[in-house]
This record gives C-alpha cells, structure tokens and sequence, in this order.
C-alpha cells in the first residue's frame, strides 16, 4: 500500500476490542510517509509543522482539526509561534490503527 493509496481511503469508526498494530506493521506504513515519526512507545505518530510566524500555524492547527473531524478521527494538536505539531493515535485501541495512518496520509496529500 502506497501513500497515495493511504490518502484515498476513508477511516472506519472504531469499534471496542480492537487491537493496536504491531510494531513492526506500524514502522512498514510509517515509511510511507513523509515528516511523520513513530513515538518511543510505538502508541502515536506525530509530524512537526514549521513556518514563519504565527498565523500560518492556526492555519495549519484548523486544517488538521477539520480533517479529524471529517474523518472522525481526531487528532491532538500543539501549535505556537512557527510551529504545529499534530499527533495521531487510537486511544479506543490503546495505540495505533490504520485509521492514524490515513489521517497522516489525508493531512499530507492536503499540505503537498
């Protein structure tokens, strides 16, 4: 599965009892994807944004919040001055699912 392939699908709603993705999955789609990295604990993938100023940060904190709210598969965000981290995980899994790695995908194709 390609990054592209990624972008273009939609995240299913979660449902109780499914599993986080193994680790070694997780760092197979990861490498799908530009600017994302994996966190120590394998629970959560995070891109940092890097701009100049503030306002194209609050830009790029609602981008990502309308695509979370689109997808149904929100994100936590951090954003200040030059910079917007955004964060994916399953919490209802207790870490990863492909729906995080659409979302990385879907923000992606919309920054590119």
């Amino acid at each position: 599965m390609t990054t592209c392939d990624l972008a273009n699908k939609t995240c299913e709603p979660c449902k109780g009892g499914v599993p986080p993705m193994p680790g070694d999955d997780a760092r197979q789609m990861l490498a799908q994807l530009d600017g994302w990295s994996l966190s120590d604990d394998g629970t959560t993938i995070r891109r940092r944004f890097e701009f100049k100023g503030f306002a194209k940060a609050v830009e790029m904190a609602n981008l990502a919040a309308w695509l979370g709210n689109k997808q149904g598969h929100h994100p936590d965000i951090a954003f200040g001055w030059g910079y917007c981290e955004v964060a994916f995980t399953t919490h209802e899994a207790g870490g990863l699912t492909e729906n995080d790695f659409i979302c990385a995908a879907r923000l992606n194709a919309l920054v590119a």
